[in-house]
C-alpha cells in the first residue's frame, strides 16, 4: 500500500512540475520591481528624449511638458508624433502614372525575363510613375496638441517620468514661474489620448492640424500650407467637439471633450484653441477615419467617451496584465557592470515594440513616431520588429500583423506570376493596401519570403493547435511554393542556386550575386520547415520541395577558411564594400539553426575575423543581436553580451529605450526587436541546446533569472 501511496504521490508530483511554466521552479519574478526601476526619468529638456504612450494601433508621442508644445524644437530629435495605422494620404496623381510603368524587364541568365517595380534614372514618365508610387501613400501625422503661449527659454525645474507599469506619462515643470503638473495616457483600445493639467493658471491648449510633406524622412508637417485642407466643426456637444479634416479629398475626423468649463475656437485656419476657465482641466481627444467610429455627441455621454479617470484605469489595467503575461528576465543578481543597461534596453524595448511594433499592419522601422522611407513598411525588417513575440509569450501581437499577409497574398501572387514564379513573393517596400513600392534595392531582396513561415512556426511552437495550423498552412505552402520555384537549377554541377538577388547585405549587387549564405541557410529552414507543416496537416512531402533541400548549394568560403559574402564575392575579405553593411553571413547560424549547410569551425573563424575586421560604423542597430546570436550558438558567450552592449554609434540606447542610428533615423526599432529576440535565446536556448542561459558566460557574473520564454528553433 505504501509503495502504491509512494507512486501515486511522485506522478502527481511529476504533473505538477511538468505544469508549472518555463524556469518557475524557483520564486516568481517581481515584475512590478523590475518594470518600475527601468522607468524613464527626464530631468532637462532632451530633444532625443520624447517620450510616447499607445496601443500598438496608435501613439501619440510628447516633449518636455507632457503634449505637444513644441513641435518645431523636437524636429530634430525624436519628433512629436501623432500616427495611427490608419492615417496615409496621398498627393494627387494628375498625370495618372500607372504602376505598369514602375516596371522594368530582368532575366538574370535563368532564361526567363520578369518584371521588377524600380527607380529609373533617366528623365521622363517612368522616372515620375516611380518616383510617385515610392513616395505615395505616406502615413500621415494626425495632429499636434499641445500648450499654447509657452515658450522653451520659461521652461525650468523638469521632471518627467514615464510609468511603464500603468502606461502614464507624468510631467513635472516651471514655465515663467507658474509649476504645471500634466498626466498623459493614451486609451489601450481606441486613437483617444486622456490628459489631466493642474497648474495655477489656465492655460489654452492648443489643436494645430499641419498639412503632410510626402517627404523620406520627417515629422510629416508642412505648416506652410493650410490652402489644401480644411478642419471644420460639424458637431457641438455640451463640453465637447467634433472636427472633421479633408485633405485633397481624403477625410477623418478628430473629436475633442473637456470636463471642466472651457471654450473651444478657432485662432485661425486647421488651429484650434481649447481654453480652460480655471486652473485645472480634463480632456481627451479621439482621432477615427470615418463617422462610423465617433464616440461621442456630447461629452456627458460617458459610456461612449472615456474621460480622462476612465482612459487612465483603462490603461493600467492594461498596462499591468501586460507586464505580469508572457515572459520576463530579470538582471539584477548579475554582478556584470553592464548588466542594469541590459535590463534598462530590455524593458523600454518591451514598451516601445508593444505600442508600435504590433498593429495590424507591419510596423514601420521608426514605428508611429515620425516617417521614414515614406510612412512605409519593410518586410524583411519584420522577423527583427517582431519574431520576439511569440519567444515572450506575446504572440497574441504577432497574430493581429500576420492578418496583413492575408489581405496582400492577391498583389503577392501577380509580382510572382509577373516575374515567372509559383506561389507568392512577398514585396519588400510595401503600404497597407500591399502595394510594391519601386525601389533600387528592394524589389530584389527575396530574405523577406521565408518570414512568413518562420513567424508562423513561431506562433505554432508557443501554442500548438490545429486552428493555427489550418489558419497559416495555406500562405506557408504557397510562400514555400514561390522559394521553391526560384531556385534555379545548376544542371552542370547538379545543384541549385539562388541568384539574380540583392541580399540582406545590400551592397551586393543583383546581376553579380549568386548564393549569399543567409539566403542559402534561409531557403533550407524555410523549405524543411513549410514540409514538416505539411505533415502536420496530414499531406504528403512535396517532392520538389525535398529535391531544392537535397541539392542546395553549400556555403562558399575562401582559402583561409572564411564564408563569403557569396560565392561569386571571392574577394570579400578585400574589399570594403563586402566588409559593411549587415554582417549577414552570421545570420545563417545566428537567427536560424545549424544546418548541413553551415560547418561551425568556419563559421566561427569568421566570426573572429568579422568581430576585429568589420567596418562596424557601416552597420545597423539589428546586426548586434543577430553577432550575438550567432555567438551564442557557437559557444561564445562573452562575445555574444559584448555583442549587445558594443559601445558604436548604431548601437546606442536613447534615455527613452530608442535605438538610435543616425541624424536621420534617431530611433530604429528593428534594434529594439533583434535585442528581446537575442535575448530570450541567450536565456532559452534553441532546439537541442541543455544548457541553461547558454548565451551568457559562466564565470558567475551572469546570474540571469528569467521565465515564461521560448527556445527559438
Amino acid at each position: 500500500m505504501k509503495n502504491t501511496i509512494s507512486v501515486i504521490i511522485i506522478v502527481v508530483a511529476a504533473i505538477v512540475l511538468a505544469l508549472l511554466p518555463k524556469n518557475m521552479l524557483e520564486t516568481p519574478l517581481d515584475r512590478e520591481t523590475i518594470v518600475i526601476r527601468n522607468c524613464p526619468e527626464i530631468s532637462e529638456i532632451d530633444t532625443l528624449a520624447s517620450l510616447s504612450v499607445g496601443n500598438g494601433e496608435f501613439a501619440f508621442t510628447a516633449d518636455v511638458t507632457g503634449l505637444q508644445t513644441f513641435p518645431e524644437y523636437y524636429r530634430g530629435g525624436v519628433p512629436l508624433g501623432t500616427q495611427s495605422q490608419w492615417a496615409w494620404h496621398s498627393f494627387g496623381n494628375p498625370e495618372n502614372y500607372t504602376s505598369e510603368e514602375t516596371l522594368a524587364e530582368y532575366d538574370f541568365g535563368r532564361g526567363q525575363a520578369g518584371l521588377y517595380a524600380v527607380e529609373f534614372k533617366e528623365e521622363g514618365r517612368p522616372r515620375e510613375a516611380s518616383k510617385w508610387y515610392r513616395a505615395n501613400p505616406h502615413r500621415l501625422h494626425l495632429g499636434i496638441v499641445g500648450f499654447e503661449d509657452l515658450n522653451i527659454e520659461d521652461i525650468t525645474n523638469v521632471y518627467q517620468r514615464l510609468d511603464l507599469y500603468n502606461g502614464v506619462i507624468d510631467s513635472r515643470f516651471v514655465s515663467d514661474g507658474h509649476p504645471y503638473h500634466v498626466e498623459t495616457v493614451c486609451h489601450p483600445e481606441l486613437d483617444l489620448v486622456a490628459v489631466s493639467v493642474k497648474s495655477d493658471i489656465p492655460t489654452p491648449i492648443k489643436f494645430r492640424f499641419p498639412y503632410p510633406t510626402g517627404k523620406h524622412t520627417d515629422d510629416g508637417c508642412d505648416w506652410d500650407n493650410d490652402t489644401n485642407h480644411e478642419t471644420e466643426a460639424v458637431g457641438w456637444g455640451d463640453n465637447s467637439v467634433v472636427l472633421k479634416r479633408t485633405i485633397d479629398g481624403q477625410t477623418h475626423y478628430v473629436e475633442v471633450a473637456w470636463e471642466q468649463e472651457a471654450t473651444f475656437t478657432l485662432k485661425q485656419a486647421n488651429y484650434f484653441l481649447l481654453t480652460p476657465q480655471c486652473t485645472s482641466i480634463k480632456f481627451s481627444f479621439h482621432f477615427s477615419p470615418n463617422e462610423d467610429g465617433l464616440l461621442w455627441a456630447d461629452a456627458t455621454e460617458a459610456l461612449n467617451a472615456p474621460g480622462f479617470d476612465a482612459t487612465k484605469k483603462a490603461s493600467g489595467d492594461h498596462w499591468n496584465a501586460f507586464w505580469q503575461g508572457g515572459a520576463a528576465v530579470d538582471f539584477s543578481n548579475c554582478t556584470d557592470p553592464r548588466a542594469m543597461e541590459l535590463e534598462r534596453r530590455v524593458v523600454l524595448s518591451h514598451y516601445l515594440l508593444a505600442i508600435q511594433s504590433a498593429g495590424s499592419t507591419p510596423p514601420q522601422e521608426t514605428g508611429l513616431t515620425y516617417n521614414s522611407w515614406f510612412g512605409k513598411f519593410h518586410l524583411e525588417m519584420i522577423w527583427w520588429h517582431q519574431a520576439w513575440q511569440p519567444l515572450w509569450g506575446h504572440g497574441d501581437l504577432l497574430t493581429k500583423t500576420m492578418q496583413w499577409y492575408e489581405e496582400a497574398e492577391p498583389k503577392a501572387r501577380q509580382i510572382a506570376e509577373r516575374q515567372g514564379f509559383d506561389g507568392v513573393r512577398w514585396m519588400k517596400m510595401t503600404d497597407p493596401g500591399a502595394t510594391e513600392a519601386p525601389s533600387k534595392v528592394g524589389s530584389f531582396l527575396i530574405w523577406q519570403q521565408p518570414h512568413y513561415i518562420y513567424m508562423a512556426e513561431l506562433l505554432y511552437r508557443e501554442d500548438p493547435n490545429d486552428y493555427l495550423l489550418s489558419r497559416y498552412a495555406s500562405l506557408v505552402e504557397e510562400t514555400a511554393r514561390f522559394m521553391c520555384s526560384f531556385a534555379t537549377y545548376d544542371k552542370a554541377n547538379d545543384r541549385y542556386v539562388l541568384k539574380g538577388i540583392i541580399p540582406a547585405q545590400e551592397t551586393l549587387k543583383a546581376s553579380e550575386t549568386i548564393n549569399p549564405p543567409l539566403e542559402l541557410s534561409y531557403w533550407l529552414f524555410g523549405l524543411k520547415t513549410a514540409q514538416l507543416w505539411r505533415e502536420r496537416m496530414g499531406k504528403e512531402r512535396e517532392p520538389a520541395w525535398d529535391e531544392v533541400i537535397n541539392k542546395l548549394s553549400p556555403l562558399a568560403y575562401n582559402a583561409d577558411s572564411l564564408y563569403l559574402a557569396a560565392e561569386t564575392a571571392t574577394d570579400t575579405y578585400e574589399d570594403i564594400r563586402f566588409t559593411s553593411d549587415h554582417p549577414a553571413v552570421l545570420g545563417a547560424i545566428g537567427m536560424l539553426p545549424g544546418s548541413r549547410l553551415v560547418d561551425e569551425d568556419i563559421m566561427r573563424k569568421t566570426l573572429n575575423w568579422i568581430w576585429d575586421g568589420w567596418n562596424w560604423d557601416k552597420t545597423w542597430g539589428w546586426d548586434y543581436p543577430m553577432v550575438a546570436m550567432a555567438a551564442a550558438r557557437l559557444g561564445e558567450p562573452d562575445k555574444a553580451v559584448d555583442a549587445l552592449l558594443m559601445e558604436k554609434r548604431t548601437n546606442t540606447y536613447l534615455p527613452n529605450g530608442h535605438n538610435y542610428q543616425d541624424g536621420r533615423l534617431r530611433i530604429y526599432l528593428p534594434g529594439n526587436g533583434g535585442l528581446l529576440t537575442a535575448v530570450a535565446m541567450m536565456c532559452a536556448g534553441w532546439d537541442g541546446c541543455k544548457e541553461k542561459n547558454p548565451g551568457f558566460p559562466k564565470d558567475g557574473t551572469w546570474d540571469v533569472r528569467w521565465e515564461g520564454l521560448n527556445p527559438l528553433p
